[in-house]
């Protein structure tokens, strides 16, 4: 008599579940019960494991909130009203404007988030976060930015489905739509121009410590704003010449910046679209920092060839930016720019290992990564032309 044996469990696809599936199954159908809540809210050996969720759970959707709060104390510029020192809360209603009892609100919110700290004596002063804000003026500038992030979210799904529509996102990055040259005007780059500077100049030292300049000649910097990484690159190696390739009218504000710098002996900027244009040659290594991660795959094969093709043999393409498959940093990658990048119109976070093949197709050998101070920021990945 044949043995009779209960029918493999199946899931949608109709393959076999692995023991691994069948597990978390059952898992979630068990943690799903409140009473199942209950009880390892109050057993000893789950009780942390228990609040750490019911606490990761409420900062989820809490997080709006706390970046409010951010934004809140960026606008009024609390950071730097408490740089000098404590300050009361009577003192400081009246130094922002606000009255006494909801000014009390604002420093309790920002001290619970870490950003201020609460003095036995009832004053209040900057904690390490909102010291850390004040010498970095580029993540002040990116609260401000993100006005129109939130909005571009206020529902996600509509984004997700493409029913949207246009949003503020795509139309404060001209190019991320794919606009002819001649279409973007120096009052539409204007804005970005200055955050990408200020942006730019916050990761510029990462990567120059990572990369040392010194056994090249000429760096061109594809994508580069108003040049705050040459300026940067600029002061540590005197001796390379600096190049600078964008749109005309970022191109333009180049010029002005690196006069102002007294780069202008050392710098040039050219103006126009890697999508039409070729880029200029000379160069020994091209930079593109921060610019990958704007474009979709076919975007991304033009401008890697545009490259190749301004390369000799043996020149060095280096890649800066942050990149999915960073340990620790899952939620940067995928969460905050895979919906700020979806809200633009264009690009997402590739891992180093994305990358690889698209450098092979466009003519680039030996990827490299090279590790920096703060790979959740910026990530370096380096490829030699062939």
């Amino acid at each position: 008599m044949a043995e009779l044996r209960a029918p493999p469990v199946l899931h949608a696809t109709g393959a076999p579940r692995s023991w691994r599936e069948r597990w978390l199954a059952f898992r979630n159908r068990t943690v799903a019960r409140p009473g199942f809540q209950r009880w390892a809210a109050g057993f000893p050996l789950t009780r942390g494991i228990a609040r750490a969720n019911t606490r990761a759970l409420f900062d989820l959707c809490a997080g709006f909130v706390y970046s409010q709060t951010l934004f809140a104390c960026v606008r009024l510029d609390l950071f730097a009203v408490l740089e000098p020192g404590p300050r009361t809360v009577d003192w400081l209603a009246v130094r922002l404007d606000l009255p006494p009892e909801r000014c009390l609100r604002l420093l309790k919110a920002a001290a619970s988030l870490d950003l201020l700290t609460r003095l036995p004596d009832g004053r209040f002063a900057l904690a390490d976060l909102g010291a850390a804000l004040i010498g970095n003026p580029a993540i002040a500038a990116m609260v401000e930015h993100h006005a129109m992030l939130y909005d571009d979210l206020r529902d996600p799904v509509a984004l997700l489905r493409g029913e949207a529509g246009p949003t503020r996102l795509s139309a404060y990055w001209p190019y991320a739509d794919g606009a002819r040259p001649e279409a973007v005007g120096p009052e539409s780059v204007a804005p970005y121009s200055g955050l990408m500077a200020a942006s730019q100049a916050f990761i510029a030292q990462d990567i120059l410590d990572a990369y040392p300049l010194g056994t090249h000649r000429r760096l061109m910097d594809v994508g580069g704003g108003e040049g705050a990484f040459l300026a940067a690159a600029a002061a540590r190696a005197p001796d390379l010449s600096l190049v600078l390739f964008d749109l005309e009218p970022v191109a333009a504000r180049a010029r002005r910046h690196f006069a102002a710098a007294g780069l202008a002996g050392r710098a040039t900027a050219h103006g126009g679209s890697f999508r039409e244009d070729p880029l200029p040659s000379g160069a020994d290594l091209i930079s593109l920092v921060r610019v990958v991660h704007d474009h979709d795959d076919d975007t991304v094969r033009v401008l890697l060839r545009k490259v190749r093709d301004a390369l000799a043999p043996g020149g060095t393409l280096l890649i800066a930016e942050p990149m999915a498959g960073t340990p620790g940093a899952a939620p940067i990658a995928d969460a905050y720019f895979g919906f700020y990048l979806l809200a633009m119109g264009t690009g997402r976070c590739r891992s180093p290992a994305e990358l690889a093949p698209l450098l092979a197709e466009a003519g680039f050998a030996r990827p490299r990564e090279i590790a920096t101070r703060r790979p959740l920021l910026t990530r370096l990945v380096t490829a030699t032309a062939v």
